[in-house]
């Protein structure tokens, strides 16, 4: 993980203010979802995009009980299945 130097603290509603420096560079216009991971003691924030849950491939996408899957991990889950029967 590459640190960027820049220091910000929590206001009294806990948020924080990411600099125009670094949405310009990142790419991050207004509005823009992010979502928020949690490794270890690291708060991660990543542009938010559809994603598979089981892979989070980005391609090849369909809605499988409201989530979405790639159709990589549901060619092998389809594969597991055959196999358990």
């Amino acid at each position: 993980m590459k640190s960027t130097g820049i220091v910000r603290y929590l206001d009294e509603l806990g948020r924080i203010t990411l600099s125009k420096e670094l949405r310009d560079t990142m790419e991050i216009p207004h509005n823009t979802p992010l979502a928020i991971f949690v490794e270890g003691e690291d708060i991660i924030l990543r542009k938010y995009g559809r994603s598979c849950v089981f892979c989070s491939g980005e391609d090849d996408l369909f809605d499988f009980y409201d989530r979405p899957i790639c159709e990589k991990c549901a060619r092998q889950i389809a594969a597991g299945m055959k196999g358990a029967a």
